[in-house]
């Protein structure tokens, strides 16, 4: 495995940035995760605009423009002769002192990308489904930390995945400050309620999805009604299915959640379709390598 660290390529063992790096220090950067299916990079353009406006927000200066990043993403996969890949796209703030101010930094962010296999669920859960527990810890406040930023800084989700690991599940729900369902701790989450979409909408303490948006797209074209408004656990007890989107999750099912069944207790027809269809869409559109 080679990784890409400001224009070079360097052996797995032999890629290291400084301790002084504010991305270690304080989480101070930005990231994406990408996926790429037969050599098509999936989304690219819309994962790099992501990046520069999470990167514009914290007043994070790229030194590549957006273009020269999509050519170093691609020169990454090529080097690692990647069919089919997760890629992990990076940006810290730079080398600084042990001081929180940004401005002691060098002035140069550090640009990594790391090409490799992932796999976030196992295969039997896309067949069988998820069972998600809520957990105490809420989604960051946007006043705070805004979730739109996608930041090194996973604290708050880290938290709330550690609290469904102590529930025996592997994902959890993260609610808003008000109670509302906000999304999970690494993807956003929809109901199906009588053949029509539901999903918080991006104002109430959610990542603008990637996934989640291609989901959108590919249900209004089968001509399924899509709703996005605040949703409470109630709404999700009772919903006919459930299912969550990522990246790296793609489209997972949900079947039980804080110990309800949802729907008949297994992945079902709407489910099923969008993830049928989402599997064609990614090996049809993209970004060639």
């Amino acid at each position: 495995m080679k990784i890409y660290i400001d224009g070079k390529f360097y052996k797995k063992e032999d890629a290291k940035i400084s301790v002084f790096d504010h991305g270690l220090l304080y989480g101070d950067g930005v990231f994406e995760g990408i996926r790429s299916y037969s050599r098509l990079v999936f989304k690219l353009k819309e994962h790099i605009d992501r990046l520069f406006e999470s990167a514009k927000s914290i007043m994070l200066a790229i030194p590549l423009n957006k273009e020269q990043i999509i050519k170093a993403v691609i020169a990454t996969l090529k080097e690692n002769k990647l069919n089919d890949a997760y890629i992990r796209l990076i940006v810290t703030r730079g080398e600084g002192d042990l001081g929180l101010d940004p401005r002691k930094c060098n002035g140069k962010a550090t640009i990594i990308i790391i090409t490799d296999k992932i796999a976030l669920y196992p295969k039997e859960l896309y067949r069988e489904g998820l069972k998600i527990v809520t957990v105490p810890t809420i989604r960051n406040l946007p006043e705070a930390l805004n979730p739109q930023i996608k930041s090194l800084n996973y604290l708050n989700n880290i938290l709330a995945k550690i609290e469904a690991a102590n529930s025996g599940c592997d994902e959890a729900i993260m609610l808003d400050s008000l109670g509302y369902v906000a999304e999970c701790t690494g993807d956003n989450i929809f109901i199906v309620k009588d053949n029509h979409l539901y999903t918080p909408p991006q104002c109430m303490g959610t990542l603008r999805g990637i996934t989640r948006d291609a989901v959108i797209e590919v249900a209004k074209k089968l001509k399924i009604g899509v709703h996005e408004h605040v949703i409470t656990r109630h709404e999700v007890y009772i919903s006919d299915e459930c299912f969550l989107t990522g990246t790296a999750a793609e489209i997972i099912p949900v079947v039980k959640v804080d110990g309800r069944i949802i729907g008949s207790g297994k992945p079902s027809k709407t489910t099923l379709r969008l993830m049928s269809k989402f599997r064609e869409i990614t090996k049809k559109e993209g970004v060639r390598y």
